[in-house]
């Protein structure tokens, strides 16, 4: 594998230490561009809630990640175009089998602390990450890398000290893989994969994540958490590449209200927030330097509680497709969100690396005929203007999830008399409902952990950490399983989709597109990413 260079500013350049802290001089010009810096290098953006965990083994939201890669490092990052470049791991090599990675890490990779990042930090991590103890929400994500003996460890039927991972020196990793897996590579720069300190967490138990304990080994240092209203990381003095990281500074601000978010923005107290449900077009002709819209490997969907027990009317499929197919996803994109969304047929989203999006017959109908199918198909499941559909659909605070909630409830009375309750939870909350089978149908939002299709339809499959329907379809394993192994997957990928279209328990709503808007003066932001990952250490602010 090769692995691309990023280009970094010359340290002697553009920064000068102060008291013990790095920052730009408001006279200095970046070395590459040569645009002047700005003397305040604080990047300050904005959440809608807060992240469960910024725990690396237990982190499992987008926010949450942006934080964890921030204050940890993985064996690889990557670049403004998505690609691999080195992390702690300078490289690797892989054996003619495909079954055994062996990483060389860096020498001067160094925790908060001073205490050198091994090999076996990466061992303890993945163990954690996978022991039945942590209960990680992204324990599964151990078992999809293919890791030997992830599936046992996860299950408690065998010690996580016997999981395919071995520091052969301070330097050296060696992982061992059940099945060769191409984008094996391409799943470490997750969270789940990053190191942890064994000392602190051992020390402080689930208190190790707050800033009076935390040691880290990323670009920057946690320094004030107050839940629900801001999360503060500074430059880390003891990161490899400090030298060459512009930004000071980071602050994220919870602010539930789009729109109260939008003003503080255009107030100056923000220098990135997404834009509100449809006000894009407004805003790019109003700031055409600010408002921007790019691709994102996210899909939004609606899911059905398919768990035994669960509401007897969602468990017809007819009726899960009629739902579906009463949804004008047009009028979602054009007129809810127009942000440059697209309309979704199919789980995956359709500029996911390698994937070409399969014929789903729903796809190429007009509304018309869909919405005459719903008709029937709910006709025949028994329901009608004498005996009507009622059904709850639940979804995370934020006035886009609202709106999108409005608009199809609207299309699901218009066209087929359905009576829907809409029901708001706070993030954590809505979290522990979905996957505690606390609901009928409820919102869904899947963001791609690596550049392959694999990472959406695995979700269906009938163990994953995330099937939160718990839709089990033996033939869908089966083609999930064969397709990991397969020199070309997509076969299966189209039968694996084909499948979601017939049995529905999900609706695909939309593919996501980014939406935000940015201060002029901010650069770096990685808007080639397909999975919009970014780090701090790589933005810098110009002189205005």
């Amino acid at each position: 594998m090769a692995l691309k260079s990023r280009l970094f500013v010359t340290t002697a350049a553009v920064l000068i230490a102060t008291s013990g802290m790095v920052f730009a001089d408001a006279h200095a010009t970046h070395p590459v561009t040569g645009e002047a810096l700005a003397s305040d290098q604080t990047f300050t953006y904005r959440v809608g809630d807060e992240s469960p965990s910024i725990d690396p083994g237990l982190v499992e939201d987008v926010d949450g990640a942006a934080v964890v890669r921030d204050l940890f490092e993985g064996l690889y990052n990557q670049d403004a175009a998505g690609n691999l470049v080195p992390g702690v791991a300078l490289s690797h090599e892989v054996s003619d089998d495909g079954l055994i990675y062996t990483f060389t890490l860096r020498d001067n990779a160094k925790w908060s602390n001073g205490d050198t990042v091994t090999a076996g930090d990466f061992v303890y991590a993945w163990q954690r990450a996978a022991s039945p103890a942590l209960a990680s929400p992204y324990s599964w994500y151990i078992e999809l890398m293919s890791i030997e003996n992830g599936a046992a460890v996860i299950a408690g039927d065998m010690e996580p000290s016997t999981l395919g991972v071995t520091a052969i020196d301070d330097t050296t990793l060696e992982v061992r893989l059940s099945q060769p897996l191409p984008y094996f590579p391409q799943m470490l720069t997750h969270g789940t994969t990053f190191p942890v300190h064994q000392a602190t967490v051992e020390e402080f138990g689930n208190d190790w994540v707050l800033p009076e304990n935390m040691v880290s080994n990323g670009a920057y240092v946690l320094t004030e958490f107050v839940p629900q209203e801001r999360l503060v990381r500074e430059r880390n003095p003891m990161y490899w590449d400090n030298d060459n990281t512009i930004i000071e500074r980071v602050v994220k601000l919870v602010v539930p209200d789009e729109n109260v978010a939008l003003t503080r923005y255009l107030a100056g107290e923000l220098d990135m927030t997404d834009v509100p449900a449809g006000q894009f077009p407004r805003l790019s002709e109003q700031y055409p330097d600010q408002a921007v819209s790019v691709p994102m490997a996210c899909s939004y969907y609606y899911m059905f509680n398919l768990r035994d027990g669960a509401s007897p009317e969602i468990q017809d499929p007819n009726v899960r497709k009629a739902l579906s197919l009463a949804i004008d996803r047009d009028i979602i994109v054009n007129n809810v969100l127009a942000g440059g969304q697209k309309a979704a047929y199919t789980f995956t989203h359709w500029a996911t690396a390698g994937f070409e999006t399969p014929d789903i017959p729903m796809a190429t109908m007009t509304q018309a005929d869909r919405n005459a199918m719903a008709v029937e198909l709910l006709t025949e499941a028994g329901y009608g203007s004498d005996n009507p559909l009622s059904i709850d659909l639940v979804y995370n605070t934020n006035d886009s999830h609202r709106s999108v909630a409005i608009a199809i409830s609207q299309m699901w009375k218009q066209t087929l008399g359905v009576d829907t309750t809409l029901a708001n939870q706070e993030w954590q909350t809505f979290l522990e409902a979905r996957s505690n089978g606390d609901f009928e149908v409820a919102r869904g939002g899947w963001c791609a952990d690596y550049n392959e299709a694999s990472t959406f339809l695995d979700l269906m499959q009938s163990e994953s950490g995330y099937n939160d329907s718990k839709y089990v379809n033996p033939e869908v394993d089966a083609l999930l399983a064969e397709a990991k192994t397969s020199a070309n997957p997509q076969a299966n990928y189209d039968r694996v989709e084909e499948f979601i279209a017939q049995d529905t328990p999900i609706i695909p709503i939309y593919h996501y597109a980014a939406v935000d808007m940015f201060a002029e003066n901010l650069e770096g932001w990685p808007y080639e990413n397909f999975e919009q990952t970014w780090y701090s250490k790589d933005l810098y602010k110009i002189s205005e």
